[in-house]
């Protein structure tokens, strides 16, 4: 059954990259829309987390009486939740954005992918807040579910996006907060990995990344955060962090990497690595299948 997962994982990976932007997808918009329409008051964040994982055990075990079900089951959860293409499609935006000068269309198109205030930001500040972005959306929306779907299939894919979308929708939320960074511990270190070795791919730095990661994150308040952020930085031989706005307040982040500020060309190679990193863990994420597969095989 592992294989048929990891079958399922290649091809919702190649739907997503088929089918293009998932803003235009209707599962996919629904899935948001549900998990926005319920999940953004307090008390009920924390069912709408528990009701993705019932369904997913559901849809799971329903898979299991053959391999054809649970590849399918696999592959329109990955569908539904990766967003590889998507945010390959609003990197690429924001970069022609910069490069031609439009500051409030690649404002918008940054706030769509984080939180944070983008006004009165200059194309610096823009510049380094999408290398950040980038980086950060690589892990959460690309290696976090696939991971987690080759561990625990269907109920690991639904629930680790469900839980980033709520952490959006609830910032502060201090049990969400908690779920959030138990779910993307192991896969902001696995894609900050992935980072080093996709580096040399785009014509970055493998070691820089390497160094930037082991060095520039001791310094950063969250357990998981700026991992991803300074492995990109340290690729691209830039630096990010430093004063960031988000609606509920200034946060003086550390600075990640060393080098010259980004600009509309660091933005665009993001994008390449961001595709790299992506393309790296679904290939990390089929071994991992395989190999549980294996090993519940051969105890």
């Amino acid at each position: 059954m592992s294989a048929a997962r990891a079958i399922g994982l290649i091809l919702g990976l190649a739907a997503d990259g088929a089918l293009g932007d998932p803003r235009r997808r209707p599962p996919v918009t629904a899935f948001h829309r549900v998990v926005a329409a319920t999940g953004s008051r307090r008390a009920t964040g924390l069912g709408i987390a528990g009701a993705a994982v019932a369904a997913g055990v559901l849809a799971e075990r329903a898979g299991r009486r053959s391999p054809v079900c649970q590849a399918t089951a696999t592959a329109v959860a990955t569908w539904a939740v990766v967003g590889a293409s998507g945010l390959a499609t609003q990197g690429t935006e924001l970069a022609r954005d910069l490069e031609e000068g439009r500051l409030e269309p690649a404002r918008d198109t940054l706030s769509e992918l984080d939180p944070r205030v983008t006004d009165g930001l200059s194309t610096i500040g823009l510049s380094r807040a999408s290398v950040e972005t980038l980086a950060e959306n690589t892990s959460e929306v690309v290696v976090t579910p696939l991971l987690w779907g080759a561990v625990a299939g269907v109920p690991g894919l639904l629930a680790a996006r469900t839980v980033g979308l709520l952490r959006r929708l609830l910032p502060g939320h201090w049990v969400i907060d908690r779920l959030d960074e138990l779910v993307h511990l192991l896969p902001t270190r696995v894609a900050a990995a992935l980072t080093v070795l996709g580096a040399p791919v785009v014509g970055g730095s493998a070691g820089g990344a390497w160094r930037a990661w082991r060095r520039d994150t001791i310094a950063h308040p969250s357990p998981n955060a700026g991992r991803v952020e300074a492995a990109f930085a340290g690729a691209l031989e830039i630096r990010v962090g430093g004063r960031t706005e988000y609606p509920q307040g200034v946060v003086e982040l550390p600075v990640l990497g060393v080098g010259r500020n980004p600009d509309a060309g660091h933005v665009t190679r993001a994008v390449e690595l961001s595709r790299v990193v992506g393309w790296l863990a679904a290939g990390t994420s089929v071994f991992v299948a395989l190999l549980s597969g294996v090993r519940r095989r051969n105890p």
